[in-house]
């Protein structure tokens, strides 16, 4: 089973992958980790009691307008599935069209139903959620942005047999 570490200055979050119903987002995901697309992206937008939102190359420009708005240049088909937006859910953002998701990604921080079958679910935070809840808790500006810039990097976490 894959896993990523998402590290950021409150601590590191552990991501399970689901490749079994999105194998086409989490196969997207990783390869860009491992290009080091992720490095320097900054959680962007943060709304406490729904979600904090990650994955914008343009997070890492100074000019805070332009982040939210960048990609990496490939979309991705939808992968919808019977999983749910539950706490922890690491889901993909997407414009309005289903098949425009491609490098933002986005982890609830409650229960949101109204998500389901709207958004691909790919992953789970298996391991710190006190870690996102500490970046939900950040003062943001009129955009959800943090004041104090929240950056991520990610590594792997060694693949184990389960028994």
């Amino acid at each position: 089973m894959q896993k990523v570490l998402i590290q950021t200055r409150f601590g590191n979050m552990e991501i399970e992958f689901f490749p079994d119903s999105a194998p086409g987002h989490v196969e997207n995901f990783i390869e860009l980790a491992k290009q080091g697309f992720y490095d320097g992206c900054l959680f962007h937008r943060v709304i406490p009691g729904f979600m904090i939102q990650g994955g914008d190359p343009n997070s890492k420009l100074p000019d805070r307008q332009l982040h939210g708005t960048g990609g990496s240049g490939k979309n991705l088909k939808a992968e919808f599935s019977q999983r749910n937006h539950v706490r922890g859910t690491l889901s993909m953002a997407r414009s309005q069209h289903p098949d425009s998701a491609s490098s933002q990604f986005f982890i609830v921080l409650e229960d949101q139903s109204h998500l389901n079958g709207q958004y691909t679910v790919f992953g789970q935070v298996v391991e710190g959620m006190d870690v996102v809840d500490k970046i939900a808790e950040e003062e943001t500006d009129f955009r959800d942005n943090p004041v104090e810039p929240v950056a991520m990097t990610i590594s792997w976490v060694e693949e184990t047999q389960e028994a």
